[in-house]
């Protein structure tokens, strides 16, 4: 019987198993060093901050596995030899494969500063992490000052999560405004504000140069390389972005570049081997996406894809059009096609701001043709099929603004805005 074997349970590589299993009746096995069981990564911050527990991340029961015939390994990787398709784990155990899918995601970036590795300073990406907030941030008593280092979607979701047991907050972003690369002007600069009126220290175009030591190992202080200035801390969270977690790979024959290098079936260099999710990198880019998209959706659509192929039906991975959901503590942001952070060439923004600072949409279209490209939603909820319709279609900008109603889905009696968003797009228009 053809044994497949997984190295990584997060999204993709769950996915994968199942939808293998769905085909067929192989030997499917998944090996972790993280948790024994899958659970949702993007849960973690609800469960330090009491919303749920960590049994309500994992959406299968215990026994599905088994039920499933899917072996679960714990276990970690340290190297892989393609020529004799076997696995060599840290233990000195070995596992051996007849295809193999690589799915180990992303890990914490960390930029070589002094006193990275100490007590009490981490990411915010692996139950392990989860676990350190909790033994170093259980309350504003043990923690009485935390710094996070880096102005990312993560760094803000730590940031919540510790202003939930009211430990205060000093956020360090080295951009001149949070997010500036992948947000508008004016929605950085609403971003920077919502981040301030929920008490958090957010101190933009600053560099972390060094963390200090106490006599025991652990992080005391951080030091700012621009100014020098030293902030008294108990905990430090490192959430400068990720990287694919494929140092174990490096050894192999499996060739790598940032992530490990697949084709558009997800297949690497090596036959009978792929690679998924966060750690897969994109030979040749789709279209605007980068090559390495450390999403969860797409982790998801990979795993699928890889499964079908594996199955003896080999299809391309094609992800269509780019979105995603995000929340800056109580204003969720979702975007549909592309709007890029200064519009792209022959291309324009339209923007619109509620008074109320927490509610604002930025359009991207051509100025050539009015083709809509993507928008930009924060503080209202606007359905995806929608605007994927509008995108396959090559909408122009002006039905996209006199339908606009048609792609809100906000809950009843919410306040709806399109009239004023109309106008003020006519207004603009007159403008011009």
């Amino acid at each position: 019987m053809e044994h497949i074997v997984i190295i990584g349970n997060g999204i993709s590589g769950v996915t994968a198993a199942r939808h293998i299993r769905k085909h067929s009746s192989k030997k499917i096995s998944i090996i972790s060093s993280e948790t024994d069981y899958f659970f949702s990564r993007t849960a973690l911050m609800y469960v330090y901050m009491g919303h749920m527990t960590f049994e309500l991340t994992q959406p299968y029961e215990n026994d599905f596995w088994k039920k499933n015939s899917i072996e679960l390994v714990n276990g970690f990787v340290k190297t892989i030899d393609t020529d004799t398709k076997t696995l060599h784990f840290e233990t000195g155990n070995t596992l051996s494969y007849d295809k193999l899918i690589i799915a180990t995601g992303s890990k914490s970036n960390k930029f070589g500063w002094p006193g990275q590795d100490l007590q009490g300073v981490f990411g915010m990406y692996h139950k392990q992490d989860l676990e350190a907030l909790e033994q170093y941030a259980p309350n504003n008593t043990n923690c009485k000052r935390a710094v996070i280092v880096g102005g990312g979607l993560i760094g803000i979701e730590l940031a919540e999560m510790l202003s939930s047991r009211n430990i205060s907050v000093t956020f360090l972003v080295r951009e001149n405004s949070f997010w500036d690369g992948v947000l508008p002007n004016g929605e950085s600069q609403m971003i920077n504000r919502h981040i301030k009126n929920h008490h958090i220290d957010l101190r933009l175009s600053c560099n972390l140069k060094e963390i200090k030591s106490d006599e025991n190992g652990r992080a005391k202080s951080v030091i700012i390389e621009e100014t020098g200035e030293e902030i008294v801390c108990n905990v430090v969270g490192l959430t400068a972005g990720v990287t694919p977690n494929i140092a174990f790979v490096k050894s192999s024959n499996i060739e790598t570049n940032r992530g490990v290098l697949v084709n558009r079936f997800l297949e690497t260099n090596i036959p009978d081997v792929y690679a998924i999710g966060d750690c897969a990198e994109q030979r040749l880019p789709i279209g605007n996406r980068r090559p390495v998209e450390a999403v969860w959706y797409t982790g998801r659509m990979m795993g699928e894809i890889v499964a079908q192929t594996i199955c003896g039906n080999r299809i391309p991975y094609n992800p269509g059009h780019w979105f995603n959901s995000a929340k800056f503590f109580d204003i969720e942001y979702q975007t549909y096609g592309w709007v890029f952070a200064k519009p792209k060439e022959n291309h324009a923004h339209f923007h619109w701001k509620h008074n109320d600072d927490t509610k604002c949409i930025t359009i991207e279209y051509n100025t050539l043709t009015n083709e809509f490209i993507g928008i930009n939603t924060f503080g209202m909820r606007m359905r995806h099929e929608v605007f994927n319709t509008w995108l396959n279609e090559k909408r122009d900008v002006d039905y996209v603004i006199d339908h606009l109603s048609e792609a809100n889905f906000d809950p009843e009696f919410y306040t709806h805005f399109e009239t004023e968003i109309k106008t003020t797009y006519k207004n603009q228009l007159q403008n011009i």
